[in-house]
């Protein structure tokens, strides 16, 4: 018969066992030339997982009540459903034209997809992913973000040079504001109190007021910024900028610029790591995404990831 202290030790053991150890937060990021998804353990640094998802995947948004992955595809004209801790796909949902940008409310209840074609947004359950309504925007929308209280949804109009701001409760336009040329990825504070939009076309950041939505400032970045993502507890806005293969990094209080890093070629999506001290960068020509260290504000790690990597919308779990 084992001792009372070998049965503990043994109970111990096979309770440890039992019970679940928290997963590091994992990026999500659309390999667009290879029809797939690569997933990265950001406590590693490197892919743990290849998900093949058919259509041209572009955009990502995130589910954390449901712990779902939401990807966009263009060519499929929908956007697919991943399992966000085991990273199977679990169903594809039709929308219409080309489905790019996409994103969720903050309870978990609302799917939001941008149809370039269409120039509207289709509102889904998150549960049942029954079509709920259609939004008419502008011209190709593109990115789109949540306010902090859940109140707006903001989509960016590319061809309109605008950015519509959505009445989350009535699923109607409140008001819609021209910002530079070609806006496509947006970012709002953690205070919803400012959104900084990247227009591609003007090489420049858009500053709005969110309550107001008038044009607060306008920045110079570098060619064809792309996408934008906040650190540092919103002190730093992180804009890739896709011709220069560069990263800009501005003072969100005077709207200096502090830095512009080398990364790899042709950035796209940018999206900051839950504990605020890392930045990921899907770099669409090189096949690999980079990582900024918010401190030092230099590239620490270089991930390699399928073919084409755009990772357009937020790609971290938390």
């Amino acid at each position: 018969m084992r001792s009372p202290l070998a049965r503990y030790i043994g109970t111990a053991i096979l309770c440890s066992w039992l019970v679940p150890v928290a997963a590091a937060p994992y990026a999500f990021i659309t390999n667009q030339l290879d029809n797939s998804v690569s997933v990265i353990d950001t406590a590693q640094q490197k892919v743990v997982d290849t998900v093949k998802v058919t259509g041209k995947p572009a955009g990502v948004a995130l589910n954390h009540v449901r712990k779902q992955v939401y990807i966009s595809t263009p060519e499929g004209g929908g956007f697919t459903v991943l399992d966000g801790e085991s990273f199977k796909a679990l169903r594809s949902i039709k929308v219409g034209g080309a489905s790019l940008g996409i994103s969720g409310d903050k309870k978990g209840r609302l799917v939001f997809v941008a149809d370039w074609y269409e120039n509207s947004v289709s509102v889904f359950n998150a549960e049942t992913f029954e079509k709920l309504k259609v939004i008419t925007v502008g011209k190709s929308p593109s990115g789109m973000v949540v306010s902090p209280d859940n109140r707006w949804l903001f989509v960016a109009n590319r061809v309109d040079d605008s950015i519509s701001q959505v009445d989350l409760k009535k699923l109607s336009i409140r008001n819609t504001t021209k910002v530079g040329a070609h806006p496509f990825g947006i970012v709002v504070d953690g205070k919803g109190k400012h959104l900084f939009s990247a227009n591609v076309e003007s090489n420049d950041v858009t500053v709005l007021d969110v309550n107001s939505m008038k044009r607060v400032a306008k920045v110079k970045v570098g060619a064809r910024p792309y996408a934008v993502a906040l650190a540092n507890d919103d002190k730093l806005l992180f804009v890739t900028n896709q011709d220069d293969s560069t990263v800009s990094v501005l003072d969100t209080a005077t709207l200096k610029s502090v830095a512009v890093i080398e990364v790899g070629d042709k950035p796209e999506g940018i999206t900051t790591h839950p504990n605020g001290q890392l930045v990921y960068v899907a770099n669409w020509f090189d096949n690999n995404v980079s990582v900024i260290d918010v401190k030092t504000l230099k590239v620490i790690e270089t991930i390699k990831t399928g073919e084409g990597p755009r990772a357009f919308g937020e790609f971290i779990t938390r």
